[in-house]
């Protein structure tokens, strides 16, 4: 997946390569102007002409968003208060989806039909068919209260026929792949650091309950919804598009 870089930000100067096996990114993060923040309102991110037009319903582009969105905010509640007005923010973040490689249908849905029918016979797990697979390509900053950049990242990333289950959706995997966006992007703002480097770390509790379905820190992300927990892992397995498991109304603006 390519990295797509578009014309939101206010800067492409001074960004670091990140080449990993699974993202591929360029980001730039000013430590020093996010440690002076303490508040951080969260823009609805937006969809890009081109991504708009790779995906036949608008409806699934605006779920795209707005789980980027739910993402960020949650991710950034972890160090940062977020406000509902644009006024009251130290920090002020948006993001922009600039491609989305559409999943195959038809092949997600043999890959289902093939792994649950596999799962009657054995217990080991099938991966899903290595072909039709989606991708996501994002842009976002963070800019202070006087414009000027204090973190920025150009993303992509592409599924992979082992992690990523496969679900009947042209969105499926674009989907599945906005929460990582929003985890490395918000990672970043909260430790002032790339978020491509050293092990993972366990969730905090926040996060955790967000991501059940639970009522998240501050009030002002309830505009993108709670996130589908459960239902929406289950959904997974079988193959739901992601417009089944998710029906939060997205915030406006998309």
């Amino acid at each position: 997946m390519p990295l797509e870089q578009g014309t939101t930000l206010s800067s492409y100067a001074e960004l670091t390569s990140n080449k990993g096996r699974l993202t591929k990114a360029e980001y730039r993060v000013v430590s020093n102007d996010l440690a002076a923040a303490r508040t951080v309102y969260i823009e609805p991110t937006t969809v890009s002409g081109a991504a708009a037009l790779s995906i036949k319903k608008s409806s699934d582009t605006a779920l795209v968003a707005n789980a980027i969105s739910r993402a960020l905010c949650v991710g950034v509640s972890d160090r940062f208060e977020v406000v509902e007005r644009r006024e009251e923010a130290d920090l002020v973040v948006h993001a922009t989806i600039t491609r989305i490689v559409p999943t195959s249908a038809a092949l997600a849905g043999l890959s289902t039909a093939t792994s649950l029918g596999a799962g009657f016979v054995s217990p080991v797990p099938v991966p899903r068919l290595p072909m039709g697979l989606g991708g996501l390509s994002v842009e976002a900053e963070a800019t202070t209260r006087d414009g000027t950049q204090a973190g920025a990242m150009v993303w992509a990333r592409g599924a992979n026929f082992i992690t990523n289950g496969a679900r009947v959706s042209q969105i499926g995997d674009a989907y599945s792949l906005a929460s990582g966006f929003g985890g490395d992007f918000s990672k970043m703002l909260v430790t002032g650091k790339t978020p491509f480097k050293g092990l993972p770390k366990i969730p905090s509790g926040q996060r955790l309950k967000s991501g059940l379905g639970g009522k998240p820190k501050y009030q002002a992300c309830e505009r993108f919804g709670r996130s589908p927990g459960l239902m929406d892992f289950a959904g997974s397995q079988v193959g739901m598009p992601p417009s089944w498991t998710d029906r939060q109304r997205p915030a406006s603006g998309q």
